[in-house]
């Protein structure tokens, strides 16, 4: 794995949308070009407003494009606090992605089963004897320093045995979650980490982004 890491500073909002949109458009180019496919993972929270704006700007293939989630909320589709709710609202009809192009969770299923379910699905995209190697996570940061929904200090964070965990008891709501695991995060081709805000700026400042993560 490589360990390359650039860390960018961005003065305002509207240069982070386009810089990040920037890299995806690029990354998504050469995936394409290589694999005939671009396997991204997405993230909620800010990611959500940032791409909602970025995305539509760039040129690339839509068609190729296969969306997964970083982490997810084990809430209805129609819940606010679904990920896959928000960019089906902001992205279908608005670019040419098909529902059937995001890989979701079942929500009717408790964590645990979410989990076993969403591993199943990447494996129809992911040789099933390997860890996954996305092209592309989209991750964010959290003020306490966690990324997807691998929270510090929380069991999760030790799990290195599938590629997908569930999580019943995270510290900030909805408690019920699914996350990729470290391995599947640092297994990426490119990680792009869009944190924005002064009350994020300690963390990044604390962890440089640290040894587990690369950064792009």
């Amino acid at each position: 794995m490589s360990t390359n890491r650039v860390v960018t500073v961005i003065q305002d909002e509207q240069h982070v949308i386009t810089e990040v949109c920037n890299l995806i458009e690029n990354i998504s180019k050469q995936a394409i070009e290589k694999d005939d496919v671009f396997k991204v993972g997405l993230s909620g929270g800010s990611l959500t407003k940032i791409l909602s704006i970025g995305l539509p700007k760039i040129d690339t293939d839509w068609s190729k494009w296969r969306l997964f989630f970083c982490d997810e909320r084990v809430v209805p589709f129609e819940s606010a606090d679904s990920t896959y709710g928000i960019y089906k609202n902001a992205l279908i009809g608005t670019l040419p992605l098909t529902d059937h192009q995001f890989i979701k969770i079942d929500p009717h299923l408790p964590a645990e089963a979410a989990a076993k379910d969403y591993i199943q699905k990447m494996a129809v995209y992911f040789p099933p004897d390997s860890l996954p190697r996305f092209h592309l996570l989209l991750l964010g940061l959290g003020p306490d320093g966690h990324t997807c929904s691998l929270f510090p200090g929380h069991r999760i964070c030790d799990e290195t045995s599938v590629w997908v965990a569930p999580v019943t008891n995270a510290p900030k709501p909805p408690p019920s979650r699914i996350t990729l695991t470290f391995p599947v995060v640092n297994n990426a081709e490119y990680c792009v980490f869009a944190v924005t805000g002064v009350a994020k700026a300690e963390v990044v400042k604390v962890l440089h982004l640290s040894q587990i993560w690369k950064i792009f």
